[in-house]
């Protein structure tokens, strides 16, 4: 582990939430995910990461954050312009500075997406030194 990243030191099953509701902005058609006016799955993986940082965000130590590392979704039903979306996160479990989640999200309709969401603990300032480009 990185010496100068100290572990999130918090219990599984802490959660967060995240809410949208889909405007054109957010469909298939804009993001270049499909051809059909609904909820984009990347819109919905973003929102899903969303719910999972609100669950975490107040646990980490102060200079660190969380990085997305791996996202499994299933994208289940179609959402429309004008619905309204939540995503709930749930902290599964805790593997060094690796933070497991489980994901869902539903609209009016119920249940459109689930999935798992791994996201890792990084120290902010190396992390940033690290995706420099060299020469800038």
């Amino acid at each position: 582990m990185d010496a100068v990243c100290s572990a999130v030191e918090v219990e599984p099953g802490v959660r967060g939430e995240a809410r949208l509701v889909v405007d054109a902005a957010d469909t298939a058609v804009a993001l270049g995910s499909g051809d059909v006016a609904v909820l984009g799955t990347p819109r919905l993986i973003a929102l899903c990461e969303a719910a999972s940082i609100a669950a975490i965000t107040e646990h980490l130590p102060a200079g660190t954050t969380t990085v997305g590392m791996r996202v499994q979704m299933e994208h289940l039903q179609p959402s429309a312009i004008g619905a309204h979306v939540t995503a709930e996160a749930v902290l599964d479990r805790v593997e060094g500075r690796r933070l497991l989640f489980t994901v869902s999200a539903s609209d009016e309709r119920g249940l459109i997406a689930c999935g798992k969401v791994t996201r890792v603990q990084v120290d902010i300032d190396r992390f940033l030194d690290k995706a420099r480009c060299p020469g800038r």
